[in-house]
């Protein structure tokens, strides 16, 4: 059959010219509106789009490139509301799933794993919460963050139910660990960078609903005379650090693991340039889950670690040492060991204050809103205590219960899979045990307004539970 050339197909398709006059239209009109730039990223969006629309491999690895690239980057006008880039991805990845396995009901099943009823359970007691916290009418903005944060628990749901081959679960693991390394080089070119282009750079990402004013670059204890923190484009270092831990953790796996997904010499390269980056966001909760994360794969399975371990401790003091911050990266620590600096201090006090509440709201909480009484605050930096102050005591149960599930899931299943697939669930378990640790210290993994955390941790335990139905030795089944 003798192919159309593009003037044919143009001429036989009035949609097609209309499609592209309708972007041409759009290309210019936005240069013109926001420039050139702008318009260029827009087109970039469409096309990203379109292509959501007819994979959802594509979808799924955009819903990782924004969690760790541009998290809070919205829509650069009002739609009524403004929703950020994030929400469209989920909204856009749920949606072509679902109408796929209503149209071709006998190639794709719903998949819902054992996780699936005590997912849904916590999901409806964190509902429940909200409800009861806010007398029957939350407002509309904790309504608008509460939808985010459910789309982002459902990206477990969504990932169990696209990942179903082999090679897509090496797609999706190699996309995950390239868009980390990227986060992690952009924010370090950020950290290099003397503060006013820094600042330039970041606060021309306000057409994107980033912050133009007040703390756009971020120091320690606010000093802007001290040290510089690295946040690439993800406002806050402790939640970017906490990103990087998860990622790293899952390139680490690789880094070691009998046939890794990368090149050996990429991986190294990755994992350094998280690591370097996660160094200098200054967040010891973020450090400590690396090393927990690291520490469980050693004592797993990868013995090799240990001597990794030694060495990028003595490359990171060096290093330190070689940038002029050895004593005060010291110093930071150990006062932060100890609850003696400012940052401490101030989470002490928000751990008493979530005790409080917890003793006066034992059961369910007090919702996503504000609290009720006057003499408590709302909020707190430890996903356990936000757990217990937001959804009570059964909330956090179930939270508990629901992860210890998947614990339990994932390491019957070590026993049972290849060695391939091992690795990749190992990756995935170390993830998850760097977020858990995080968390002792951090919220951000269990926050309605940081739903990119919330997604990248419940999608990285829905890659594993896929990771575990897939076919075994090696072949993929029909998706």
């Amino acid at each position: 059959m003798q192919s159309l050339s593009l003037r044919d197909t143009l001429v036989r398709s009035p949609a097609m010219v209309a499609a592209l006059a309708l972007a041409l239209g759009g290309v210019v009109g936005g240069a013109s509106a926001f420039g050139p730039l702008y318009a260029f990223a827009g087109l970039l969006g469409l096309l990203a789009a379109a292509l959501m629309l007819v994979s959802t491999q594509v979808g799924l690895l955009t819903v990782f490139a924004i969690v760790t690239l541009i998290p809070f980057a919205t829509l650069p006008f009002r739609a009524i509301i403004t929703p950020n880039f994030l929400t469209l991805a989920l909204l856009a990845l749920t949606g072509v799933w679902v109408l796929r396995m209503l149209a071709r009901s006998d190639q794709y099943d719903l998949r819902l794993s054992s996780l699936a009823l005590p997912l849904f359970g916590f999901l409806s007691l964190t509902l429940f919460s909200l409800i009861l916290g806010a007398r029957g009418l939350p407002d509309t903005t904790t309504l608008h963050n509460y939808v985010k944060f459910t789309l982002g628990v459902l990206l477990y749901v969504s990932v169990v139910n696209t990942v179903r081959t082999r090679t897509q679960a090496r797609q999706t693991l190699r996309g995950l660990i390239l868009v980390g390394g990227a986060a992690a080089l952009v924010a370090l070119i950020l950290w290099v960078l003397n503060d006013a282009w820094a600042l330039r750079i970041l606060v021309s990402l306000g057409r994107l609903g980033y912050p133009t004013s007040g703390r756009v670059l971020r120091y320690v204890e606010d000093d802007v005379n001290g040290l510089e923190r690295a946040i690439g484009f993800s406002v806050d270092p402790n939640s970017f650090g906490g990103m990087l831990a998860l990622v790293v953790a899952i390139a680490a796996a690789q880094l070691v693991a009998v046939r890794p997904l990368l090149p050996r010499w990429s991986l190294a390269v990755l994992v350094t340039l998280m690591a370097v980056a996660l160094l200098l966001t200054f967040s010891r909760a973020a450090l400590f889950g690396l090393i927990f994360a690291a520490a469980y794969l050693a004592t797993i399975r990868y013995r090799q670690l240990w001597g990794v371990m030694v060495g990028a401790g003595v490359v990171g003091t060096l290093l330190l040492l070689g940038l002029g911050f050895g004593e005060e990266f010291v110093t930071r620590m150990v006062s932060g060991v100890q609850f003696e600096d400012q940052a401490q201090q101030m989470r002490l006090a928000e751990f008493r204050n979530a005790l409080a509440i917890i003793q006066r709201y034992p059961a369910f909480g007090i919702g996503f809103g504000q609290a009720p009484d006057l003499d408590l605050t709302a909020g707190v930096s430890s996903i356990y205590l936000a757990l217990g102050q937001r959804i009570g005591l059964i909330g956090l149960a179930a939270f508990l219960g629901t992860v210890g599930a998947w614990f339990v899931t994932t390491i019957k299943a070590l026993k049972v899979i290849d060695e391939e697939r091992v690795s990749w669930v190992l990756g995935c378990q170390a993830g998850i045990v760097a977020a858990l640790a995080v968390g002792l210290a951090d919220h951000y993994f269990f926050n309605i307004e940081f739903s990119h955390m919330v997604a990248l941790f419940w999608g990285t335990m829905g890659l594993a539970m896929a990771v575990v139905d897939l076919p075994a030795d090696g072949e993929d089944a029909k998706p």
